[in-house]
């Protein structure tokens, strides 16, 4: 049984390319499985393997989204930090007008 090198895996027809957190824990699971597979034969990993790929693919699709939620929070940040300084601008001008009419 042979194992891919590289990083690119098949999902839902579509090609993907795993982040590079997921790939060096993939490339250390490689490793192992190869030294199992010279000292064990195939018969040994055969049907842990796909799991592990399952696995692998599983977290890369968590940890990708988990990124995007990190971004989307930073924008979110962003905008309520925006919001509350021209909420305190209107707030203090509102405060001047009031003063002048009086």
């Amino acid at each position: 049984m042979e194992l891919d090198d590289g990083v690119v895996y098949q999902d839902d027809c579509s090609v993907s390319v795993m982040s590079e957190r997921v790939s060096g824990l993939a490339n250390s699971i490689y490793r192992e499985f190869e030294r199992l597979i010279h000292k064990y034969e195939e018969e040994a990993v055969k049907e842990l393997m796909p799991l592990v790929v399952n696995v692998l693919e599983n977290l890369d699709s968590v940890f990708t989204e988990n990124q995007e939620h990190q971004v989307e929070l930073e924008l979110l940040r962003e905008d309520n930090e925006q919001l509350l300084t021209q909420y305190e601008r209107e707030k203090s001008l509102r405060k001047q007008a009031e003063e002048v009419s009086e």
